[in-house]
């Protein structure tokens, strides 16, 4: 491409103009590696700029967040403290059925086992190991009618 003035007079004015505009070759004098680090510099400074108008409105949100957290804390406490006696009084009551459960699971294996060999249950729950005769004895409650 080549630069060329031309003087040229228009008819509807009447006054002569100058194109003086033309393409430029990219400025050599710059390398990319300057021009690289002049947009990092840039960048940085951007970066900078925000972190400082955007920390006190990090701190504003931690801070809330913390308020927010201590209020869950609050509430939770009594929730928990609920929860924790309901598992303990429902574990108290499987207990319970869980004896129950082994009670009759014995006396129906000694009936089975005195009802296989002919003699009487007592004589079944004598043949029983001596852990197991114990648990029975333990477990059986004793309730005065």
């Amino acid at each position: 491409m080549t630069d060329q003035q031309t003087d040229s007079t228009t008819p509807e004015t009447g006054s002569t103009t100058t194109d003086s505009f033309a393409w430029t070759e990219p400025d050599t004098t710059t390398t990319g590696g300057d021009k690289a680090r002049e947009w990092l510099a840039q960048l940085q400074a951007m970066i900078e700029n925000l972190a400082t108008q955007a920390a006190p409105v990090v701190r504003d949100i931690g801070a809330k967040a913390a308020e927010l957290a201590a209020v869950a804390g609050e509430k939770a406490g009594p929730v928990a403290q609920r929860a924790a006696e309901m598992t303990g009084q429902a574990g108290q009551k499987l207990a319970e059925r869980s004896r129950v459960l082994a009670e009759d699971l014995r006396r129906d294996a000694a009936a089975a086992k005195a009802k296989a060999t002919g003699t009487e249950a007592v004589g079944a729950v004598a043949d029983m190991p001596a852990d197991v005769a114990e648990d029975m004895a333990e477990s059986t409650p004793t309730t005065v009618a």
